[in-house]
């Protein structure tokens, strides 16, 4: 690429590049998370993310990044600790219950307590009970990043979004191993 080539990526339009931006994302797979604490009121909190991954085996560090704009954000903001349900795909109407602003998220038999006395998802893969270890600013969200205190295990097929939907996972019958 000569002089020239690269001055003319460089002057990209601002909208032009998060409308790409945007749409390479979607072709990102993710696993689908909801993510919960509560307010020094007792109130609870949460939304579906699937902008989450592990950062650190030692110590168990997990992030997941929140937008500024979500209903959620001061009670993350304030709160010492959080919960992070990975979600199985027949959640798929939880995921949208938690990621729809105004709604009614915690419902007696989709909640369960972790250890730590923090709201999760009851039938979740997995839930990690976290202490908050660091906030990042980052752009229009927050890196929220946890230390993994407890984990409670479960089994299944995660629920996975795919080009701004949930997917499955599709595995070949032949890959397929017995479970223990």
């Amino acid at each position: 690429m000569n002089r020239t080539d690269r001055r003319a990526v460089a002057d990209v339009e601002p909208s032009q590049v998060r409308e790409g931006f945007r749409a390479a994302m979607a072709q990102l797979a993710g696993g689908v998370v909801v993510v919960t604490t509560e307010d020094a009121d007792g109130r609870p909190y949460g939304f579906t993310a699937t902008s989450f991954c592990s950062v650190s085996m030692d110590p168990a560090l997990v992030l997941v990044c929140l937008a500024e704009t979500s209903s959620s954000y001061e009670a993350f903001m304030d709160c010492r600790g959080f919960a992070v349900s990975l979600l199985g795909q027949e959640q798929r109407a939880l995921a949208t219950r938690f990621a729809t602003t105004g709604a009614d998220k915690f419902r007696a038999e989709d909640t369960v307590t972790t250890p730590r006395l923090l709201p999760a998802v009851e039938g979740a893969l997995a839930v990690l009970d976290c202490a908050v270890h660091a906030r990042h600013p980052a752009g229009d969200h927050i890196i929220l990043v946890g230390a993994v205190r407890h984990v409670l295990p479960g089994r299944g097929e995660p629920l996975v979004y795919h080009d701004r939907a949930f997917q499955q996972l599709r595995r070949p019958e032949h890959s397929r191993l017995p479970r223990p």
